[in-house]
């Protein structure tokens, strides 16, 4: 891990920023499909269904068939998802609320 905020670059900073501009679900979808490739985007949509089965409680051995994760990646996420900066839950528990 790194040192708190060292992540946090000016960089990292102008991307959360050019993100909260983002609309609605279609440009998202854009944004992100010109950000990065089929790959990441499907690496960054595994791991948030990662941690939406983790928080419905399944086993790891059940993810791991469902989304074809590791269990080190599993384990990886459940450690941010319990120990992290907050970020998985905040949203975990406002999708919930909707």
């Amino acid at each position: 891990m790194t040192p708190d905020g060292a992540w946090r670059t000016t960089e990292v900073n102008a991307l959360f920023d050019a993100i909260l501009l983002l609309e609605d679900h279609d440009e998202a979808a854009r944004f992100f499909r010109d950000l990065c490739t089929i790959g990441e985007l499907r690496d960054l949509a595994m791991r948030w269904d990662v941690a939406r089965l983790l928080d419905q409680g399944l086993h790891y051995a059940e993810i791991s068939a469902r989304t074809g994760a590791s269990t080190a990646t599993i384990t990886r996420i459940a450690s941010w998802l319990h120990h992290g900066e907050g970020g998985y839950r905040a949203i975990l528990d406002r999708s919930a609320a909707r």
